[in-house]
């Protein structure tokens, strides 16, 4: 049998290689097939009926997130996102996990260590982030909330050694006070109120800026709502902003964790250190873009 390239089989349909490949990723193409990265599709192959053009084809990363999501698309857009987001963000927090074992935590669901230990906590918190993920992408166009805030944080933190202390609130705002970076946060009778406050302040804005993403990160952190798992949290939170407002989403790798620190630390003196990080770390994310031909 002979088989057509995605560029002729768009040609030959008249829609969109991006179309043809959504199609193939689906399996809604019978005898399509992946050699490497390159779809191999057999010449007689039936144009799949169209439901509706949205669903045909994704007009933006949150589609395509979802879309691949869904339909258990391995080595895309979703699985670059859910393996680097999670090994960057838990490796600033700590984890001693390599890349690799993030990776096969997500891709087969289990962890081999040859002669080595590993830190349980970590094994779970890796697992749950993936969760977390999914999480920020069935929901991403829901109005930003306490509850949402919450429900990340437990499902963080469910089943961690955190989780049986008496005195950690798994879903729950913290009970001690805490610091960061050797600054005072705020005390735990305050939390509430704040966390109440800086929602209020910030889905009052009916557009949010990359800036209002920033500012309002800055300013989740300073708060320090939770016990622990912040960090994590809060960036979640930012990449579900950028999703819903359709801005380049961005992860903050383990190399730019000190401008990072330094932008949390300095934004209400320069806001320019961590915005021109979180740019960095946004070409870097739309170099993802480009590779896997996602317009943005």
């Amino acid at each position: 049998m002979l088989y057509l390239s995605v560029t002729e089989i768009a040609k030959k349909w008249n829609v969109s290689e991006r179309s043809v490949r959504n199609y193939c990723a689906q399996g809604r193409v019978n005898g399509a097939f992946l050699t490497g990265k390159t779809w191999n599709i057999p010449e007689n192959a039936e144009k799949p009926e169209r439901s509706n053009k949205r669903k045909e084809e994704p007009i933006t990363l949150l589609d395509i997130l979802k879309e691949q999501k869904a339909s258990k698309y391995s080595g895309g857009i979703y699985h670059k996102t859910q393996i680097d987001l999670t090994y960057n963000s838990n490796h600033i927090e700590g984890s001693r996990l390599t890349y690799d074992q993030t990776r096969y935590i997500f891709e087969t669901n289990t962890i081999g260590a040859e002669n080595e230990v590993l830190n349980v906590d970590d094994v779970i918190e890796t697992a749950n982030h993936f969760r977390c993920i999914d999480m920020i992408i069935e929901y991403a166009k829901t109005t930003l909330n306490e509850k949402f805030i919450k429900e990340l944080h437990l499902i963080l933190k469910n089943g961690t050694s955190d989780s049986r202390k008496d005195w950690f609130a798994v879903g729950g705002y913290k009970k001690l006070p805490n610091e960061v970076g050797g600054m005072d946060t705020a005390l735990p009778e305050e939390v509430a109120g704040k966390i109440k406050a800086l929602l209020t302040e910030y889905n009052e804005k009916e557009e949010k800026t990359f800036e209002d993403i920033l500012d309002f990160h800055v300013k989740f952190e300073r708060i320090h709502p939770f016990q622990d798992g912040n960090g994590r949290v809060g960036r979640l939170i930012m990449f579900k902003e950028c999703l819903k407002y359709n801005i380049v989403p961005f992860i903050i790798e383990d190399n730019l964790k000190m401008f990072y620190y330094r932008g949390l630390k300095e934004w209400d003196n320069e806001k320019g250190y961590l915005t021109d990080t979180c740019l960095t770390a946004q070409d870097k994310y739309k170099a993802y873009l480009d590779y896997f031909w996602i317009a943005y």
